[in-house]
């Protein structure tokens, strides 16, 4: 029983998990293509101008994203503002792009093509290493199970054959 599940579990953590990765890891960057095409389909992208100062970056923080109040002007003439997100340390007076859904609502920028890629990475080595884990636990499983069960066949047999070598026979 050993041997068997061994093998199955060995062919599942070399062929079906990395395989199983793969194709998730595809299919998840698939979707998130799809997805940011849909939104760059659908929304439109202006130029603002920040009206206060990002906060300031320090070695933690200099890529997060900051909300900051930024300004812009449509197309008939009248000036919006909204929050949007800009790089920490960006000055008052900078532009940025500001993403707007149909109703001209402030949205989130599609996913840039790395963080597409870092999302399909993720899902891939996550379904791989969930195969892999379930592997494991599966393999210990089946050996604690294995090994309680020949302990308890070597007390049967030593009970019957300790009486015998040991001298205290009932």
């Amino acid at each position: 029983m050993e041997a068997w599940t061994l093998l199955l579990l060995g062919t599942a953590v070399l062929v079906v998990a990395p395989s199983a990765g793969a194709f998730a890891g595809a299919a998840s960057y698939d979707s998130e293509h799809a997805r940011a095409e849909r939104q760059r389909a659908a929304h439109r992208v202006v130029q603002g101008t920040l009206t206060e100062d990002a906060p300031s970056a320090d070695r933690f923080s200099s890529r997060m994203r900051h909300p900051v109040e930024v300004r812009w002007t449509d197309r008939d003439g009248t000036v919006h503002t909204t929050e949007a997100r800009v790089v920490a340390g960006t000055r008052k007076g900078s532009s940025t792009d500001i993403w707007l859904d149909a109703r001209g609502h402030a949205t989130t920028a599609p996913k840039t093509e790395d963080a597409q890629w870092t999302t399909a990475i993720a899902t891939g080595s996550g379904v791989a290493f969930a195969i892999w884990a379930v592997s494991g636990a599966s393999w210990l499983t089946v050996r604690v199970v294995a090994d309680r069960r020949r302990m308890a066949e070597w007390e049967r047999a030593w009970a019957g054959i300790e009486p015998r070598w040991s001298g205290n026979r009932p």
